[in-house]
């Protein structure tokens, strides 16, 4: 029932648009209706609409297999394309969120930490709750056994994490995970290769921005959803942002370990000058000091160190139609 929803909504919403794009919008969800957790979860009334709108507005919502999927061999999508994913496993994604979902009819996937599963906690799914899922049509992909900082971790704590969490998870569902999204969308360039070594294909950060056929892939964007930023309204501007692809990005490591670092990015000939083009950073806000060198080339130098952790920087250009460019990387920081 679940696919032949699926198939239903993707078939009309292309022929709905009548158009094609090589770029999708993935929302991140974690809680459902657990207000006294803002930053981490939606109100059910703001999921009811976000859920609405999905369904009236003009949209496609696809699995994010066949999102990905299509995006790596440069295929076409319909536009207006979304990913519903959902991290953590909360036990109010299954009494709140999945009963809507269900409703809706929509596909989306679930990134577990196998450990908080294993340990019965009631706050969090169980397996047969997980299970269930699965066998709904419901991706399980991973995110990791222990929930863990990556960036800070040994390739060889890394590799096992990944391994045994996709070996439970396969021994649970039947079904082996190839998908990782990234503990607190932590990664680098080494959690990457692990990521793939192991036989990942695809790997998801919680930084804003567009997924489009040139992404990295070990690395997409998700549009984090919560109640501080879940009205209807900035959900109505995400879900049809429009992807800012940047060539030859400085840093391209989401580890910083020259800190302030270099940061600076080359627009394709194809987008023009972006001349409105601002960005911001999560502790500096509004970045002023940018400079272009040359008519494509934004380059940003920091007078102050990034704080320790996770700082993200956002560049959003107004595009056609009303509609936003936008390019996010999250960057992370050990602590000294």
């Amino acid at each position: 029932m679940v696919a032949a929803l699926v198939l239903c909504c993707a078939v009309a919403g292309f022929a709905r648009t009548g158009m094609a794009a090589d770029s999708a919008v993935l929302l991140m969800y974690h809680r459902f209706g657990e207000d006294q957790y803002p930053t981490t979860s939606v109100s059910l009334e703001q999921f009811k609409a976000h859920l609405h709108e999905l369904k009236t507005g003009g949209y496609t919502v696809l699995p994010i297999v066949e999102i990905v999927e299509t995006l790596k061999q440069g295929g076409d999508l319909p536009e207006n394309t979304v990913a519903i994913t959902i991290d953590d496993a909360h036990a109010s994604l299954y009494e709140n969120g999945w009963p809507l979902l269900k409703e809706a009819g929509f596909p989306f996937a679930l990134f577990i930490a196998t450990e908080t599963i294993d340990q019965q906690n009631s706050l969090y799914m169980s397996w047969d709750e997980v299970r269930e899922l699965s066998e709904a049509g419901v991706y399980i992909g991973s995110q990791t056994v222990t929930h863990l900082h990556m960036a800070d971790a040994t390739d060889a704590v890394n590799a096992r994490e990944l391994s045994v969490s996709a070996d439970r998870i396969e021994a649970e569902t039947g079904k082996r995970p190839t998908y990782i999204a990234y503990p607190y969308g932590e990664a680098s360039t080494a959690v990457m290769r692990v990521s793939r070594e192991v036989g990942h294909t695809a790997g998801f950060g919680q930084h804003s921005g567009v997924a489009h056929t040139k992404s990295e892939f070990f690395y997409l964007p998700r549009f984090p959803m919560n109640m501080t930023y879940g009205d209807i309204e900035r959900f109505q501007r995400v879900v049809r942002t429009l992807p800012l692809p940047v060539e030859d990005l400085v840093p391209k490591d989401p580890l910083i370990t020259q800190n302030p670092p270099a940061f600076g990015f080359t627009i394709p000939t194809r987008l023009g000058t972006l001349p409105n083009l601002a960005c911001y950073h999560s502790a500096f806000q509004r970045l002023d000091k940018m400079e272009r060198l040359g008519p494509r080339r934004i380059e940003i130098r920091f007078d102050e160190k990034f704080p320790a952790g996770r700082n993200r920087i956002n560049c959003t250009a107004p595009g056609p139609e009303g509609r936003w460019r936008w390019f996010g990387m999250q960057y992370y920081v050990p602590a000294p």
